[in-house]
């Protein structure tokens, strides 16, 4: 990875963005909008009535209090931060859902569908990930994932895209030393260690492949500036998300709860 490293690259970073703030993915474009909603449109809703629900990699809550909202039974919020978690029970409890709305690092019921958002491509085993959420589904439930952007996007490096593609432009050793002017403690050594994975669509379509589920719908989301330009062999570089669908193969239904 990267054309631009040693002192030249770490220089080019400091000039580029002293401060560290890219100024992008600020998640202003879910500003007054239901993030669940933009992303895996209006039909959500009838999936989610009457439902036990998984928000798998929920963060502080938001999405799965909005599912609650939006009908579901019962919305059962996974994570492993524990900082997040109980920042996602004061927000249910404040949102008047805490009956229905618990937060988790292990879900102790099998769930009719799961839904994870912007995780798939911070994962640190998502094949691992893949093979847990068949296991906390119940038979014929289904799991909806979104995420991006992935790897190649031109924002695909998260806050080491000072500029679009720097990530895929400076070397690893420039990222991550310039990175340690903002994170002192950092010892990473190897981008992947700052909670990116380096997820691309063809990555995930054989995670997929090799994992209990199939695909039951699947979309490569262009960037709508680029859309022009999007064919199977610029896909890589012009996804903004991967939204699909997965069910269990026919061979897993049998195990399923």
């Amino acid at each position: 990875m990267g054309l631009i490293g040693g002192e030249l690259g770490y220089r080019l970073l400091n000039r580029l963005c002293p401060t560290g703030d890219t100024g992008y993915m600020t998640g202003d474009a879910y500003r007054n909008k239901s993030k669940l909603l933009t992303m895996l449109g209006a039909s959500l809703v009838d999936r989610l009535q009457g439902k036990v629900v998984i928000d798998f990699g929920c963060g502080p809550g938001a999405e799965a209090i909005d599912m609650a909202g939006f009908g579901a039974r019962r919305v059962i919020g996974v994570d492993i931060n524990e900082k997040w978690l109980t920042t996602a029970r004061e927000a249910a409890e404040k949102a008047g859902v805490g009956d229905r709305v618990v937060f988790c690092t292990t879900p102790t019921e099998p769930a009719d569908l799961i839904v994870s958002l912007d995780s798939f491509e911070h994962f640190e085993d998502p094949a691992a990930i893949l093979r847990v959420m068949a296991a906390y589904l119940r038979r014929g439930g289904e799991a909806l994932v979104s995420f991006g952007p992935t790897w190649y996007h031109p924002l695909g490096g998260h806050k080491f895209s000072v500029f679009p593609w720097a990530h895929l432009v400076f070397t690893e050793d420039a990222l991550l030393r310039w990175r340690k002017n903002f994170y002192p403690r950092q010892t990473a050594r190897k981008v992947t260690d700052c909670g990116l994975n380096k997820m691309t669509v063809r990555r995930f379509e054989r995670l997929v492949a090799n994992s209990p589920f199939r695909f039951a719908d699947f979309e490569a989301r262009p960037i709508s500036r680029l859309r022009r330009f999007a064919t199977p062999i610029t896909r890589e570089f012009v996804t903004s998300v991967v939204i699909c669908r997965l069910v269990l193969r026919a061979s897993e239904q049998s195990t399923a709860a």
